[in-house]
């Protein structure tokens, strides 16, 4: 009775959502020219897909080591990925370009996901982290379409609001062919609210089995030579609103006892960053663009004090060019970001107090010490200009996330194997 409320709901909020989807539209084309496939009007498929759901950047990142890895395993098999945004689309894009297949994830009311289904033909849907659409997940079963939920997190506020949906929640988890959870705690989370017990494995995070190519280790040497080799250069990524004001007062703070030091700031999402444009210059920073690159792709960097990342899919590469991290969404009450890029890159990691979306690997970062949990402004700033004084201390933190990442890997072979043996 609950998912028939449910379906009504989102049936009476359809022309609203997609009076949004055209008012988004206006800034981003993109996310309008496509909203067919929202309903579900999307290409047919010849053969039956591998469907793999990532809502949006963070979890295509996430995705793309078990895609590639799918890929090598049966490279006859087409994959079709959704997301729900159109930068988690274009990431897509962008990591696996005609290797696969790319679609907006349809609206949860079984119209429109009904007529996904009949066009795409799953063989199996894959959902990346916890997205638990009732219509995707019901209909899919309908249609014995083997579901599994990968990298499955839950945090103790999510598992309590689940709860109070209780008899929405368990027929979804137990119509989930296998739970891939990233630790125990998750694992248990996702027991106490209705799923099966066989259904259920610790597989750790697939995350961990981050992968630094030898071109993005280039680019990001060609990069810091551009920005100075001698000089301090630390990062701030997937920053949001609220954090960046934060972030450039911290810098100022910084540069007041190592004047050459250099700020890369990278905002989460690509509409914000004439917003951080315009307020770093406006507190009197020299502001350099990453898009504004000559003819020869480059840009100097070497006389601003700030640097925009505000360019899509070079984060990894970015980090790379950089001494320290700062890990966004967690100065604010975001829940934070994956912090792994950067360990897996040898360097310190810093984050702000609010880490609920990736707990677990921030505990395993913080126990093995690669990891510095700042609570204001002014605590990022004291941190930061200390490893920038202490190059030992930081060589050493930096030594630790590493280890971190390498003792943690070997999730994405599990996950892999579980897949193909349920297929």
């Amino acid at each position: 009775m609950l998912q028939f409320f449910y379906s009504l709901f989102f049936r009476i909020a359809l022309p609203l959502v997609l009076l949004r989807l055209w008012w988004i539209g206006r800034s981003n084309p993109e996310a309008f020219v496509r909203w067919r496939e929202r309903l579900g009007y999307v290409e047919a498929s010849e053969e039956p897909v591998i469907w793999v759901h990532a809502v949006s950047v963070g979890e295509t990142i996430a995705a793309a080591p078990l895609v590639n890895a799918l890929l090598r395993r049966n490279p006859d098999i087409p994959i079709l990925m959704t997301a729900m945004t159109p930068t988690g689309s274009a990431r897509a894009r962008a990591l696996f370009g005609d290797r696969v297949r790319y679609a907006f994830s349809p609206y949860d009311t079984p119209g429109a996901v009904r007529r996904f289904v009949d066009r795409v033909r799953p063989r199996a849907l894959v959902i990346m982290e916890t997205e638990l659409w009732p219509n995707m997940i019901a209909l899919s079963k309908q249609r014995d379409v083997p579901i599994f939920l990968i990298n499955a997190r839950l945090s103790a506020r999510s598992a309590r609001g689940y709860e109070r949906v209780a008899s929405l929640v368990r027929p979804l988890l137990c119509s989930i062919n296998w739970i891939a959870a990233q630790a125990d705690e998750d694992a248990g989370r996702f027991l106490r609210i209705g799923a099966k017990p066989e259904s259920v494995s610790v597989t750790g995070s697939i995350k961990f089995d981050v992968e630094i190519s030898d071109e993005v280790r280039s680019a990001s040497t060609s990069l810091r030579r551009q920005l100075g080799a001698d000089r301090p250069v630390w990062i701030a990524a997937s920053t949001h609103e609220g954090e960046d004001r934060q972030i450039l007062e911290a810098h100022q703070q910084i540069m007041s006892e190592h004047p050459d030091t250099l700020l890369v700031i990278v905002p989460r999402h690509p509409e914000r960053f004439d917003d951080v444009a315009r307020l770093a210059d406006s507190m009197g920073l020299a502001v350099q663009r990453r898009s504004a690159r000559n003819r020869a792709g480059e840009n100097s960097g070497s006389s601003c004090q700030v640097y925009l990342g505000d360019t899509m899919g070079e984060l990894l590469m970015l980090y790379g060019a950089c001494d320290i991290a700062f890990v966004g969404g967690s100065l604010i009450e975001r829940g934070g970001h994956n912090p792994l890029e950067p360990a897996a890159w040898g360097m310190p990691v810093l984050s702000g107090p609010h880490i609920v979306n990736f707990e677990t690997i921030y505990n395993r970062l913080d126990a093995g010490k690669g990891l510095y949990i700042t609570l204001s402004s002014d605590a990022l700033a004291s941190c930061v200009s200390q490893l920038v004084s202490d190059k030992a201390a930081a060589d050493q933190v930096g030594r630790n996330a590493l280890a971190v990442v390498n003792a943690n890997r070997g999730a994405l072979e599990k996950v892999v194997d579980g897949i193909v043996e349920r297929v």
